[in-house]
């Protein structure tokens, strides 16, 4: 039965499903995994990269986490070339709305202008789904730093801490337990919030080790210095291992602490 209305965007089948949303979104699923966590001083992003051939050129820029504005940035799961045709709309949208206001656009206004316009590739016979998925990172003076998951479906919704790409529910699962663990509210600083980044990567990465991990992962900050403007950074390799070193060491001791516990 689902083979009849598997070929078209604009029809239902009889159980209520668009096909190929569904096949859109489980293309997602199979992509390099993205975390992205909001701590007290700012947003962490990370990523996997993944490196099909050693003998492909070195990239200039990132291939999974780019700047929109100066106060927004997204990360990226899926198909890149489809994601590149909507990061140019948000760009233009945030400039448009930068000359014609003279302020930055509110963080959620360009989220849901993205995801309009994904969703129209829904609706409308002779179009497919964008094959991609996003998470949007940004601060406004009304609600601060923000995060955004949305889907090729064109839905959006915000986090504190969530995953995209594979083995993402294991992702999610961890951040449930850690990311306020005592239950408070509380937020994370920025440098507990790229350790349980590394976490999560380590965690949802196949086949990941201490000594490769960290050639495997691409982690972003986003923070504001003391007068106001807004730092986006890229860590270097040194900086990464530095942090992934940290999180392997703490986690022997957790692992040492528990085999004491249990004798």
């Amino acid at each position: 039965m689902a083979r009849r209305y598997d070929s078209s965007t604009t029809t239902f089948s009889p159980e209520g499903r668009l096909h190929q949303v569904e096949y859109a979104i489980e293309a997602i699923n199979n992509a390099g995994t993205c975390v992205g966590i909001l701590s007290k001083d700012g947003i962490v992003l990370a990523s996997e990269r993944r490196v099909t051939s050693g003998l492909l050129a070195p990239t200039k820029t990132s291939e999974k986490t780019y700047k929109l504005a100066n106060h927004a940035t997204c990360c990226v799961a899926g198909l890149t070339a489809d994601a590149n045709i909507l990061i140019d709309q948000a760009r233009l949208r945030s400039g448009r709305y930068q000359f014609q206001y003279g302020e930055s656009i509110p963080m959620e206004q360009l989220v849901e202008y993205v995801c309009n316009h994904k969703q129209s590739y829904t609706q409308y016979g002779g179009l497919r789904p964008f094959g991609v998925a996003f998470l949007f990172a940004g601060y406004d003076d009304e609600h601060g730093y923000q995060l955004y998951q949305s889907d090729p479906s064109g839905n959006y919704s915000g986090w504190k801490a969530t995953v995209i790409g594979a083995n993402n529910s294991s992702g999610k699962s961890l951040l449930k337990n850690d990311y306020d663990p005592d239950g408070d509210g509380t937020m994370p600083d920025m440098v507990t919030a790229l350790k349980l980044a590394v976490k999560v990567l380590n965690k949802t990465m196949d086949g990941a080790t201490a000594s490769t991990s960290a050639e495997k992962m691409e982690l972003f900050t986003m923070t504001r210095d003391a007068n106001g403007e807004f730092l986006h950074k890229i860590l270097v390799k040194d900086e990464v291992q530095k942090i992934v070193d940290e999180v392997a060491a703490e986690s022997d001791v957790e692992m040492a602490g528990g085999a004491e516990s249990s004798q």
